[in-house]
């Protein structure tokens, strides 16, 4: 990469590292090359924002281009023995004598020797981070899965998504990045991922949340009923004289942590009558005199 790494990112040199972040963030959601099929500039242009993030975005490495140790690739720059002529504490040329012409072989030899080692480790550096973005669905977000990511040059790799992963939660899966130059090692390759959302579950740290529909019948006079869990449904005892908004604790049945514990389950009850006319259920409502009687917002004004 030739171009300067701010350019690229479009910031200042003296950009603090949340704004080259939110930087590298937008470029490439806008770039990714999954969300640009067969666009080949797009490609190019997300490697080169890739690259730029991979060099400013590290503190220790944008100090050292900064201050002209390294290139906008990441290699080292050579110091020629000139360099250090003059410098605060030397005597005299560092690789000179009095012994005029006669000493310019030894300071070739040396030279060469210096240069070997230069270019010998100028052309062994490690590859570049590649990022990318993976979409989970909730259920595999919270049970583990695993998924296939095709990256921008053509190539898959499987992603193991563990169990409890959360939306936005970045992995790492090293040496799966760019390749590295003169038999350096590769890269990584940093993965998003992005949980969606689910028709029923809600979850709120490491417990899950669901609305549960429950018939007037088994509100009244309780009973066992059948709740759906990500792990799969389980059965819950439903206290009798039940409300709507009654909400019920399933201890363990919710995310699994790093420690092997788990979350809970939070079932909130929702009374739900059924579709239709129902004549016999009007007639008990209408000679039921209790529930006449009866003001559920009495206290509420």
């Amino acid at each position: 990469m030739s171009e300067d790494p701010y350019e690229i990112l479009g910031v200042t040199r003296d950009a603090p590292p949340e704004e080259i972040r939110k930087a590298y963030r937008r470029l490439a959601r806008k770039l990714h090359p999954d969300l640009n099929p067969g666009d080949h500039a797009a490609e190019e242009r997300f490697k080169q924002v890739s690259a730029a993030y991979d060099l400013v975005g590290d503190a220790g490495k944008r100090a050292r281009f900064d201050r002209g140790e390294i290139d906008a690739s990441g290699a080292e720059r050579p110091r020629f023995y000139r360099d250090f002529a003059g410098a605060p504490g030397a005597q005299g040329h560092a690789y000179a004598t009095d012994a005029g012409f006669a000493d310019f072989a030894d300071a070739d030899e040396v030279l060469a020797e210096l240069l070997g080692r230069r270019g010998r480790s100028r052309f062994q550096g490690r590859g570049p981070d590649l990022h990318a973005r993976l979409r989970v669905e909730f259920l595999d977000s919270v049970n583990g899965t695993t998924k296939r990511l095709t990256l921008p040059d053509g190539s898959t790799v499987e992603v193991t998504v563990p169990p409890g992963i959360r939306d936005g939660q970045v992995l790492r899966l090293r040496g799966k990045g760019g390749a590295g130059t003169g038999g350096g090692r590769p890269g990584d390759l940093l993965v998003e991922v992005e949980v969606g959302p689910h028709r029923h579950f809600v979850r709120k740290g490491d417990d899950i949340h669901l609305d549960l529909p429950v018939s007037l019948h088994e509100a009244v006079l309780g009973g066992r009923i059948e709740v759906p869990t990500p792990a799969g449904p389980v059965v819950m005892t439903v206290p009798k004289r039940s409300n709507s908004g009654t909400t019920l604790r399933l201890k363990g049945r919710g995310v699994k942590r790093a420690d092997g514990s788990r979350g809970d389950a939070y079932v909130t009850l929702v009374i739900v009558l059924p579709d239709g006319p129902d004549p016999e259920l009007e007639a008990f409502a209408a000679g039921w005199e209790a529930g006449k009687a009866h003001d559920p917002r009495a206290g509420e004004a």
